[in-house]
């Protein structure tokens, strides 16, 4: 298991919105591709790419996509939401040129190391590029918001509160007519960044109500499972009493948690999950373009959410055909830079990163290209 002991260096890894910076500026004129913020009228680009990944990063890939086209209407840019788990399969296996995850790549089951492999003389790049809370959603009529201690969260997940009425949930919400009905819980059939994530918390909080490993798979029989971030809210949206987990910008019209923290209850936002981002440092030992954060997710301060993930996304600096290192390059210079993040932020509920973040790992963006 990952140690997920929270970390005291800060790294500011997410801002208010961006205007364009001297930063990207310089990218484009050295890339001269337009990637960052030009008018793309003048773009001779063109080709398709292909990426695979996470299904949170489904909405953001869509906005992307559409302003990226407009941009270089030469390139069609496909992104298939199949899952965290998929998408660093094909990358290692080399079925995509670049993948989305919800978790940096570890050595625990190789992923890593067949990541370097698959970039052969170039070098492995993986950048987080999305920030979202992820919400705890539930479908019970009348009721919007339910304020939830860690270890309630944890025992509902692990089928130990079975009831909407049980005392620990009533507790914290005694303005709410609570029914007497069963809890189903909704989790991830398919291997997910997202549960990932979102057992990482728990395992943090309530480690004597959580007692099982950290993965993308989920560990607890006997619920309700679904493929994929829209299958988790569409069995949330089609039953009553369920309860599931999915990034927040699918949340919809369902209920959300306002999540315990410290002495207060905290509801999800973009801001509210910059906060804890703010608080966490890089991961140790990782190559000159991995760009890997461990989350402090045990923060007790007001005003923070702590059930977030951050989303990357995986490339080469080297890839054998020059058009699609390229169009790989171009594609995620447009993702970081601040226009990119402001259509994440307006059509998918991101948290932009910061300009200090973009400034770090604008090199490994920057030193995508061909083999020689």
């Amino acid at each position: 298991m990952r140690n997920w002991r929270a970390k005291t260096a800060a790294v500011a890894v997410v801002s208010a919105l961006a205007l364009v910076t001297a930063c990207s500026s310089d990218n484009e004129e050295s890339n001269g591709n337009g990637g960052g913020g030009g008018n793309g009228g003048g773009s001779d680009l063109s080709g398709t790419l292909t990426g695979i990944g996470a299904s949170s990063q489904q909405a953001a890939q869509e906005a992307w996509q559409a302003a990226f086209n407009t941009l270089h209407p030469g390139v069609t840019v496909n992104y298939s939401p199949d899952g965290s788990g998929a998408g660093r399969e094909q990358f290692v296996a080399g079925g995509s040129d670049f993948s989305g995850s919800d978790a940096y790549l570890t050595d625990e089951e190789g992923e890593l190391q067949g990541a370097i492999d698959r970039c052969g003389d170039g070098e492995f790049v993986e950048i987080p590029a999305y920030v979202s809370p992820v919400a705890v959603i539930f479908n019970l009529p009348g009721i919007d918001t339910l304020n939830l201690q860690p270890a309630t969260i944890a025992q509902i997940f692990n089928q130990e509160i079975t009831n909407w009425n049980d005392p620990a949930i009533a507790e914290d919400n005694p303005d709410a007519d609570l029914p007497d009905l069963a809890i189903t819980p909704v989790n991830r059939s398919d291997e997910s960044g997202t549960t990932e994530n979102f057992v990482e918390y728990l395992a943090t909080v309530a480690p004597d109500d959580w007692p099982h490993e950290v993965s993308g798979d989920w560990p607890v029989p006997g619920g309700e499972a679904a493929q994929g971030t829209s299958g988790v809210v569409g069995a949330v949206e089609g039953g009553e009493g369920t309860i599931g987990y999915a990034d927040a910008s699918r949340a919809g019209e369902l209920g959300t948690v306002a999540v315990g923290v410290g002495d207060t209850f905290v509801e999800y936002s973009p801001e509210a999950a910059a906060a804890v981002v703010e608080a966490s440092s890089p991961v140790e030992g990782r190559g000159q373009y991995d760009f890997a954060y461990d989350i402090a997710r045990d923060t007790t301060e007001a005003g923070v959410y702590p059930i977030v993930l951050v989303s990357y996304l995986l490339a080469c600096t080297t890839y054998d055909d020059a058009n699609t290192a390229e169009l790989v390059r171009t594609y995620l210079d447009y993702v970081i830079s601040p226009e990119g993040q402001q259509e994440a932020a307006e059509k998918a509920g991101a948290a932009p990163i910061s300009d200090s973040l973009r400034e770090q790992v604008q090199p490994a963006i920057d030193a995508i290209g061909a083999a020689s």
